[in-house]
C-alpha cells in the first residue's frame, strides 16, 4: 500500500489539510502543486478535475475539498481528535462548515483588498462592510469559546483545526480581534501546536 498523497502548497487553502496530516501524524507524500499551471495537468485534473487545491489520493481512492479530506484524515487515521461520539461529531461538521460559511466569505473580502488590490485602488466600503459582518460570528464564536479551552471542551480537535485553518487568513491580514478576547487566545493555542509550524514548513 502506498502513502496518501496530499497535493497543494502551504500558502493555500492546502495548509488546512497539510496541518492536519501533521496533527495526526500521517506518513504522507506531499506533492507541491500550486494554483497556476500544475493544477492543470491532465495528471492533476485526474485526482481533482476540478483543477483546485488541494486534493487527495489514498491508494487510488481520489478526494478534493480541504474539509472533507480532513474529516477523512481523522476518520482513518486519528480517532483522538476526530470523536467517535456522534454529539460530538456532529460539533465537529457543524464548526469546520459554520467556518467556511461565516467566517471564509467575509474574511476573503478583507483578503482581496488588502493582499491583491494595489493600495490606490483599494476599497475601504468593502473592508468596513466585511470587517462589521465579521462582528456577529466572531461574538458567537468568542462566546462558544468563553467557558472552555476549545471548541468540544478542554482538548484540541479536529473542529479547532479546521476551524482556525479557515480563520488563519486573520493573521495575513492583521485583523483586530482585541474584542474577541477568547478567540484571540483560542487561536494562539492552536496556532502553537508544533504541527503548526510543522505544517509551515511544508514546501509553499
Amino acid at each position: 500500500m502506498s502513502k496518501p498523497k496530499l497535493y497543494g502548497i502551504a500558502s493555500s487553502r492546502a495548509f488546512r489539510s497539510i496541518w492536519a496530516a501533521e496533527e495526526m501524524n500521517v506518513d504522507y507524500e506531499h506533492v507541491g502543486t500550486s494554483f497556476a499551471a500544475d493544477s492543470k495537468t491532465p495528471e492533476y485534473l485526474a485526482v481533482n478535475p476540478n483543477g483546485r487545491i488541494p486534493a487527495l489520493d489514498d491508494d487510488g481512492f481520489k478526494l478534493f475539498e480541504s474539509m472533507a479530506i480532513n474529516m477523512y484524515l481523522g476518520e482513518k487515521y486519528a480517532a483522538d481528535i476526530y470523536p467517535t461520539d456522534p454529539v460530538a461529531r456532529a460539533k465537529t461538521w457543524q464548526w469546520s462548515v459554520w467556518g467556511i460559511s461565516e467566517i471564509e466569505p467575509l474574511q476573503m473580502q478583507i483578503v482581496i483588498q488588502k493582499l491583491f488590490m494595489p493600495e490606490d485602488k483599494r476599497d475601504p466600503k468593502a473592508i468596513a462592510g466585511a470587517t462589521k459582518g465579521l462582528a456577529r460570528p466572531l461574538a458567537v464564536l468568542d462566546a462558544a469559546l468563553a467557558n472552555h479551552g476549545y471548541l468540544l471542551g478542554d482538548s484540541f480537535s479536529l473542529a479547532d483545526l479546521n476551524l482556525s485553518g479557515v480563520m488563519e487568513l486573520m493573521n495575513m491580514i492583521k485583523f483586530d480581534l482585541s474584542e474577541y478576547p477568547s478567540v484571540q487566545r483560542w487561536l494562539t493555542e492552536c496556532y502553537g501546536r508544533p504541527s503548526y509550524a510543522a505544517a509551515k514548513a511544508v514546501g509553499s
